[in-house]
C-alpha cells in the first residue's frame, strides 16, 4: 500500500521570512492564556496560511509559553496539519482494501502522470495536491477518490484524467 503521511524531503514553497505573521497575532493573543489551546491555534494558523509556516511555531511558542518541540510534535502527530502549502484542490485516492483490489494503484499512477506530480506532492502551479489515504469509507464505490470533499467512485484511469481536466478547465474560466 502506498500511504504517505508526511514527506520529510518536502520544503516549504514560501521562504519562511515571507510568511506575514502579523496575520495571526490576534489569533494567538485570543488563545495565549487559555489552557488546551494548542490545536485551535494551529488550526487557525493553518486556516490563515493554508499550512503552518515554521516561523509561526517560534511565534506561538514565545507568545504562549508552549515549547517549540511540543508544538512541532502536535503538528507532526496529527495528519490534519501541514508544514508546507497544498494545492487549491486536494485529491485523496483511497488505498483501503476494497479500493486496493480494484486497482487504486492504477488510479494514483494515472493521476501522477496527468498532473506531473508524485504521490504526496503538490503541482508547481499549486492547483492540485495528490494524496493516497488509508480509507474514504466508500467501499461499495471502489476504487474511490475525493476532491474538495466530493466523492468519485467506480473509477478508471481514463475517468480520473477526465475529472481532473474538467476541474482545470473550470478553474481557467
Amino acid at each position: 500500500m502506498r500511504i504517505i503521511r508526511k514527506n520529510p524531503e518536502r520544503k516549504s514553497f514560501l521562504p519562511d521570512e515571507e510568511a506575514d505573521l502579523t496575520r495571526i497575532e490576534s489569533l494567538i493573543k485570543k488563545y495565549a492564556s487559555k489552557k488546551g489551546s494548542m490545536i485551535p491555534i494551529l488550526q487557525g494558523v493553518q486556516e490563515v496560511f493554508g499550512y503552518i509556516p515554521k516561523s509561526s511555531i517560534h511565534m506561538i511558542s514565545s507568545e504562549t509559553g508552549m515549547s517549540e518541540s511540543d508544538i512541532f510534535g502536535v503538528i507532526t502527530f496529527y495528519s490534519q496539519f501541514r508544514l508546507y502549502p497544498v494545492g487549491k484542490h486536494i485529491i485523496k485516492v483511497c488505498h483501503g482494501t476494497a479500493c486496493h483490489v480494484q486497482n487504486a494503484d492504477g488510479i494514483t499512477t494515472a493521476l501522477m502522470n496527468e498532473l506531473g506530480v508524485e504521490d504526496g506532492k503538490t503541482t508547481d502551479d499549486r492547483l492540485f495536491t495528490l494524496e493516497s489515504v488509508a480509507c474514504l469509507g466508500c467501499c461499495s464505490l471502489a476504487p474511490v477518490m475525493m476532491i474538495d470533499g466530493e466523492t468519485y467512485g467506480k473509477l478508471s484511469g481514463e475517468k480520473v484524467v477526465k475529472i481532473v481536466r474538467e476541474i482545470k478547465k473550470n478553474d481557467n474560466i
